[in-house]
């Protein structure tokens, strides 16, 4: 017969490892990927007379898109619905439903001419011009002669 001395400490370390492997990951690990919900990224560029936002969203089609501003916030939006089926000599044998759906939300600067803004998607890319107020332009410097 042995005799093991018990550590208190280590059996609570390996309940804290039980805990972290489960509130540690996404629900998409436990469910699958197929029902989980993803966010675009988004890529934003500033020049002298625009904004440009870029925002990745393959698989969708123009139609997909809502886009909308109130209240100084510009809302980009996307729904989709794919189903799949196989079917059998009259009977199912498997049908599938997938629902793709997105909403992201920025908030607009004063300097944004909201009227003009403008969008374009194309291979995956959804692209937002957003031009700059005439007022908020960069200007040339200018030079003031001594007389």
């Amino acid at each position: 017969m042995n005799i093991v001395k018990v550590n208190p400490f280590m059996q609570g370390n390996t309940l804290t490892s039980i805990l972290d492997d489960v509130f540690n990951r996404s629900i998409s690990e436990f469910i699958g990927t197929d029902y989980s919900t993803t966010v675009p990224s988004v890529n934003i560029t500033e020049d002298d007379e625009k904004f440009t936002m870029e925002l990745a969203a393959p698989g969708l089609e123009k139609g997909d898109f809502n886009i909308s501003i109130d209240k100084g916030q510009l809302t980009v939006s996307a729904s989709k619905e794919n189903s799949k089926e196989e079917k059998e000599e009259g009977k199912w044998t498997r049908k599938e439903f997938n629902y793709t759906s997105f909403e992201r939300t920025f908030n607009l600067a004063d300097t944004v001419e909201a009227g003009k803004i403008e969008a374009a998607y194309e291979n995956g890319i959804l692209t937002l011009v957003l031009p700059k107020k005439e007022e908020a332009k960069t200007k040339a410097p200018v030079t003031i002669n001594i007389k």
